[in-house]
């Protein structure tokens, strides 16, 4: 089975990496290996609807996740939307999403927002036939530490029992899809 993750945070305190780091960790658990990608470390360009607009690692990216079964994307909410970073990440690598299980991972400033993401839900059923994982794990500011660090940690052990969830339904489905 072949998984990614993907943390699509452009903050160097990033909230939405701690998520994307701990399911990294538990994947190993269930003995994935998964592929980390940081959008912080890859050059992406805004996508203009042109072949232009593709350099960069977009080839590289749209390798990576046409070859997985699975892919766990953490995004940190802005206005009442995921980032403009990670929809950028799917307007460029389309079609490698087609078809996927994917598991969301979110981290706002407050609870109101929770329904953010079915917008970039909607988009990968609807465009590309994901399966989305239903147990998405949405997190807000007092479910962190508050070490503004790279070494910021979970505080909350509900958020944490989460991500252990999501975690394994992505296992349990990516492994059902990938024998088909």
């Amino acid at each position: 089975m072949r998984m990614v993750v993907i943390s699509g945070s452009l903050n160097p305190q990033s909230r939405s990496r701690v998520l994307a780091r701990r399911a990294h960790e538990l994947l190993a658990g269930h003995d994935v290996v998964a592929q980390w990608i940081d959008l912080q470390q890859v050059d992406i360009p805004m996508c203009d609807g042109t072949g232009d607009s593709k350099g960069g690692d977009v080839a590289e990216l749209r390798q990576t996740i046409d070859a997985a079964d699975g892919v766990l994307l953490a995004a940190p909410v802005y206005s009442f939307d995921v980032n403009a970073a990670v929809k950028n990440l799917v307007e460029q690598t389309g079609r490698a999403w087609t078809d996927k299980v994917v598991g969301l991972l979110c981290a706002a400033g407050g609870r109101a927002s929770y329904m953010s993401v079915m917008s970039l839900a909607n988009s990968l059923m609807l465009d590309f036939r994901c399966l989305i994982v239903p147990r998405f794990v949405y997190a807000t500011a007092s479910d962190f530490s508050d070490d503004r660090t790279e070494q910021m940690a979970l505080a909350s052990d509900d958020v944490s029992e989460r991500v252990a969830e999501l975690v394994a339904e992505m296992v349990r489905l990516a492994g059902t899809s990938s024998q088909h």
